[in-house]
């Protein structure tokens, strides 16, 4: 008699979990008070945000996932190439934001950005040509680009007068009216 009521209680177990199920099934994939059949919030929203707290590793994982699902647009290839920049990893935010300028040349903020990478990595040439570009699809609008833009002329024209002097090399110093002195380092 009791092996009669087995099948019927499993029966019955299955079934009432069933029910309590918003679709009929039973997911384990699914954290408990989460929708799964809710929208899922934009990746590189959340990215951007994550950068603006700081948190650059976590934006990155953020862009990645953006990547998965809307595809490496100008824009998350552009997202994935600032927040290697903001981890230090240049040659790999080098190599990214240079696929982005690819994808779209006009794209100021990759463009703005590859200037940067350029910069901390001693390319001063590139990066003054680089920030033109963005200046000039920007119309200057945008501070950070003239500045950079700016920042990029005055060491590309101080690498042209300063050249470096070796060591035990002579200088020709002014002391008084008219009086010169010439030194040297040993």
């Amino acid at each position: 008699m009791q092996s009669k009521r087995i099948p019927f209680l499993i029966l019955a177990l299955t079934a009432g979990l069933a029910a309590c199920s918003p679709s009929g099934t039973v997911s384990r994939n699914v954290p408990h008070g989460v929708d799964a059949r809710g929208d899922a919030i934009d990746g590189l929203l959340v990215g951007h945000r994550l950068m603006e707290a700081g948190e650059y590793e976590l934006a990155l994982k953020a862009y990645y996932r953006a990547a998965g699902t809307s595809g490496l647009n100008v824009d998350t290839l552009s997202a994935i190439g600032s927040a290697n920049l903001a981890l230090g990893r240049l040659g790999q935010a080098e190599d990214i934001l240079r696929q982005a300028i690819d994808a779209d040349p006009t794209f100021v903020p990759a463009l703005n950005n590859l200037g940067v990478v350029l910069i901390e990595r001693g390319e001063i040439g590139e990066a003054r040509i680089i920030f033109q570009q963005a200046f000039a699809q920007d119309s200057g609008q945008t501070d950070a680009i003239r500045e950079n833009l700016m920042l990029a002329i005055a060491l590309s024209e101080s690498s042209v007068y300063d050249a470096p002097q070796e060591e035990g090399e002579f200088r020709l110093v002014r002391r008084e009216k008219g009086k010169y002195v010439l030194l040297t380092q040993l």
